[in-house]
């Protein structure tokens, strides 16, 4: 009865363990703040997206875009995006037709971790700007098929924490029934 008792002992520590150190893994960077604000309308379109997020961007060329995307389906960035601590902005060409515009954004998380979402906002009047093309700067190649992004978030699958989890669990009950192993007086 003891040995089940240091066994059941060893899951329970074991277990409580790996939930306290799993806590931490998950706080990645979260939008709090965007101009324009998400579902805005607006007269006229912005001369800037701006992204506030609740953690520090890790800076570095290539880390972090926003695209504009127009009701046509073109692209009216201007230029690529620029970090500062805790903003990521990226200025925007002269807006054509009105419609919905929608903001996608992709940044790098201080610890790492890629973290993606989209915004929209609709401009009344229409401008007599332009889209990006192709090899303007801010240029972002939205085809999947490109490879640049295959909606994975860069983290480790869940099935590597379970096989470790039931190692851990496994050694700690060994290591258990090792040491208390020896005949105990009743």
């Amino acid at each position: 009865m003891r040995k089940f008792a240091k066994a059941l002992s060893v899951l329970t520590l074991a277990g409580l363990g790996l939930f306290a150190l799993a806590a931490p893994a998950s706080a990645h960077n979260s939008l709090t703040g965007s101009n324009p604000a998400d579902k805005a309308v607006l007269d006229a379109g912005p001369a800037e997206i701006v992204l506030t997020f609740d953690q520090p961007v890790q800076e570095g060329e290539g880390l972090n875009s926003i695209a504009v995307t127009g009701p046509d389906g073109e692209q009216w960035q201007g230029g690529s995006a620029s970090v500062d601590s805790n903003v990521v902005s990226a200025p925007v060409r002269e807006l054509g037709p009105s419609g919905t515009y929608t903001i996608g954004y992709r940044i790098v998380s201080a610890d790492g971790h890629p973290v993606s979402g989209e915004l929209t906002f609709n401009v009344n009047t229409a401008g007599s700007g332009t889209p990006a093309a192709e090899g303007d700067p801010g240029w972002i190649d939205m085809d999947p098929s490109a490879g640049g992004g295959n909606g994975d978030d860069g983290g480790m699958p869940i099935w590597v924490w379970l096989v470790g989890a039931v190692v851990l669990l496994g050694a700690g009950l060994f290591v258990a029934l090792r040491i208390g192993g020896g005949k105990q007086p009743e």
